[in-house]
């Protein structure tokens, strides 16, 4: 488990500190789910106005001019660092409008410097292939119909009266609401971190204290639950549901400990070996890592869909990569340490050395 830079801020009884540090760690966990790192130097920054040593515009300042002089190879993380600082900001401000125009500001607020089309609804549709999906898509919003869909979700929304729900309907109802809002996916990029603001400033409205570091350490996990909430396919008896989205959310707003792994979420988890395949004999596995803390790059994530569709429940060694995806022979051996890191295959003793397995 990646160590969280913030820790020491955790037993501070300062509830500035606190909420700072909060702030600070959910709007740098949330980069996760578009596969991006922030800086070491992000993270000083933020150590240092969470001890009071600078204010957040004195941070972004300090951000700004880092990336004017940066080289090619630093700006990697400058759409990280950048929105980082904005979530933080947005975090700390108690300012907050239940509106569609609030949830498309927080989008203008949170990429201006990053998109040249920030805060504006897309004109066009679009589909985004997802590991979760074996590189299919959810069925996103028709582009014409974007803004009149938000408004009727943000009115039905607002007529709800949560005083007549229990927590399990709660739960249920906003489960659906915000994957509703999600799927409808008004800007072509940073849909999910802007739903997730938006998502805990609404939840702060109804009183729920969500200053715990669920968004910051499941970050992939909340996209992977709100694609699986929307996806459907009949054919391979595969429907939408919000399981998932539902135990992120009692872990969040009610302290349950539901374990939230990425490969649960997986369309092919609980696929079953072929009948008749001979059953290896599986070595030790490494301890879970959970995805979200070190998302794989989209390319990468496509060379694991393509060999898995080759390979599934077959035995298979670098070779065979290297013969199915073309890759050179370092880059498949790169690739099989990154899948043993993330638990996605497994070491088979009894084939000779270098053999693996997709897990189940």
């Amino acid at each position: 488990m990646k160590k969280d830079p913030f820790i020491e801020y955790l037993k501070e009884k300062d509830p500035s500190k606190q909420q700072k540090k909060y702030s600070w760690y959910t709007a740098v966990g949330l980069q996760k789910v578009d596969g991006l790192d922030t800086s070491n130097y992000l993270k000083e920054i933020a150590k240092r106005n969470i001890e009071g040593d600078i204010t957040l515009e004195e941070s972004q300042k300090l951000i700004d001019s880092y990336y004017e002089q940066a080289t090619e190879a630093q700006k990697i993380t400058e759409e990280a660092d950048k929105v980082s600082i904005k979530i933080t900001k947005l975090l700390s401000n108690k300012a907050f409008t239940f509106s569609v125009a609030e949830y498309i500001n927080i989008h203008k607020f949170l990429f201006k410097d990053v998109y040249d089309r920030a805060g504006e609804i897309r004109k066009y549709n679009i589909t985004k292939k997802e590991w979760v999906l074996n590189g299919e898509s959810v069925i996103y919003g028709n582009y014409p119909m974007i803004r009149e869909t938000l408004e009727y979700d943000i009115i039905q929304e607002k007529n709800v009266d949560y005083s007549k729900f229990s927590k399990e309907e709660i739960i249920t109802h906003l489960a659906k609401f915000v994957s509703n809002i999600w799927q409808v996916h008004p800007f072509g990029e940073g849909n999910t971190r802007t739903t997730a603001v938006f998502l805990i400033k609404y939840l702060k409205t109804l009183g729920f204290d969500v200053t715990n570091d669920l968004f910051a350490e499941n970050a992939w996990y909340f996209r992977n639950a709100l694609v699986r909430a929307n996806y459907n396919n009949v054919s391979k008896q595969i429907y939408e549901t919000n399981e998932y989205l539902e135990m992120f959310l009692k872990n969040l707003l009610f302290q349950e400990d539901n374990k939230l792994l990425n490969r649960y979420l997986h369309v092919d988890y609980s696929k079953k070996p072929d009948i008749g395949a001979k059953k290896p004999d599986i070595g030790t596995k490494k301890p879970d890592i959970e995805l979200a803390k070190i998302p794989l790059t989209n390319k990468t994530k496509e060379n694991i869909i393509r060999l898995y569709q080759k390979i599934q429940q077959y035995i298979f060694g670098r070779k065979d990569i290297i013969d199915i995806l073309g890759l050179s022979p370092s880059r498949s051996s790169e690739l099989i340490k990154q899948m043993l890191e993330y638990n996605l295959i497994s070491p088979v003793s009894g084939f000779g050395k270098g053999r693996y397995k997709f897990n189940s």
